[in-house]
């Protein structure tokens, strides 16, 4: 009993152990052309593969030391722990970032808590000063009929479907370059617009060019659900674009990871209709889930600047899903001690500059 690499003839094996995008190989392969080092790696018991992880390695800038990332990955093992603290030590890692896919149960909450809270303390992992993936998300059921959705949704966001309806908003699904030059355009406004930081135009070209597939690929083999896929959709009022969205097919759910809209003719309601007819395409695809990438607390700020993009999504009634949260595995405890210091203080100046 090992782990063991994981080489491209693995890969659909390591994917049917992976249960989110972050942790799929195709992801891997794009995050290798962005520059990171990717070690995928599976137990073997028996024979049998599980217990498969994926993690990035990442530069610490103008230093010898790197920073390891676990995304959204199977609740460790002892046995997982231990492989982690090897490859720590051998990348020249202060420490592992590791963020669960795995939700907090909300029945018996406190008992369940201080359970995990035991094992975390086993582990050897502690919470995290600067998590990096949201702790919570919201997910909707996709298999419930439209008529049942659009009951369920608050009155509002029903209103606003009708609004994009009655001014003729189209949506469709857009693999083309010219739509993925205007995603990148929508991007750059957005980012400009609501001040917050985002990635590279590189990133997202990476991304696109590894993750896209051909929308006659994709509806002509099942198949295609077992690797990570990107599609592009858009709404469009008056033949303008005016909002883009690239969302991802994994196993049997669609997630939201990136929009981008424009500050033209908001009256249309063409966010409310991408989403609406983003969460139809999945239907009719058949996947059974919408996560939608993100969400504040039960009982977010109104002050926060995420706010009104949580109360858009809250509007089409999904559950509020929890996860476990995000912990550290200390390599190095003299340098993590330090790096926690410096990393407080680049915040700060980011903030300032922001």
């Amino acid at each position: 009993m090992s782990y063991q690499s994981i080489d491209p003839s693995l890969k659909k094996n390591y994917n049917h152990l992976s249960s989110h995008p972050l942790q799929s190989f195709e992801w891997g392969e794009f995050r290798k052309k962005t520059g990171l080092k990717v070690i995928r790696e599976a137990f073997e018991k028996d024979g049998v593969l599980t217990d498969a992880f994926q993690l990035t390695i990442h530069k610490i800038p103008h230093t010898p030391w790197n920073i390891g990332y676990l995304p959204k990955c199977a609740m460790p093992t002892q046995e997982t722990i231990e492989e982690l603290k090897r490859i720590g030590r051998k990348e020249s890692c202060i420490f592992i970032q590791l963020e669960p896919d795995m939700k907090q149960e909300a029945e018996g909450k406190g008992q369940n808590e201080k359970s995990l809270e035991l094992k975390i303390n086993n582990l050897e992992l502690i919470p995290s000063a600067h998590p990096l993936f949201t702790k919570y998300t919201m997910v909707l059921d996709l298999t419930k009929p439209e008529e049942e959705l659009l009951k369920n949704m608050h009155s509002k966001t029903r209103y606003n479907i009708r609004v994009a309806e009655k001014h003729g908003v189209t949506v469709q699904e857009d693999d083309s370059e010219k739509a993925f030059e205007k995603y990148l355009e929508l991007t750059r406004e957005t980012t400009n617009r609501q001040g917050f930081f985002a990635h590279t135009e590189n990133y997202h070209k990476t991304m696109w060019e590894t993750l896209k597939v051909q929308s006659s690929e994709f509806r002509a083999t099942t198949s295609i659900y077992d690797r990570l896929t990107a599609h592009l959709l858009t709404a469009t009022y008056q033949g303008k674009i005016l909002v883009t969205w690239i969302v991802f097919v994994f196993h049997d759910t669609l997630y939201y990871p990136y929009g981008a809209s424009s500050n033209d003719h908001r009256e249309v309601m063409a966010s409310t209709a991408i989403m609406w007819e983003t969460i139809r395409w999945g239907k009719k695809i058949g996947l059974t889930k919408f996560d939608m990438w993100g969400a504040l607390g039960p009982e977010p700020d109104p002050k926060d600047p995420w706010y009104g993009f949580h109360r858009f999504k809250q509007g089409f009634s999904p559950e509020l899903v929890e996860f476990v949260g995000s912990y550290d595995l200390i390599i190095n405890p003299a340098l993590y001690q330090m790096y926690k210091v410096a990393d407080k203080a680049r915040w700060i100046l980011l903030g300032l500059k922001k």
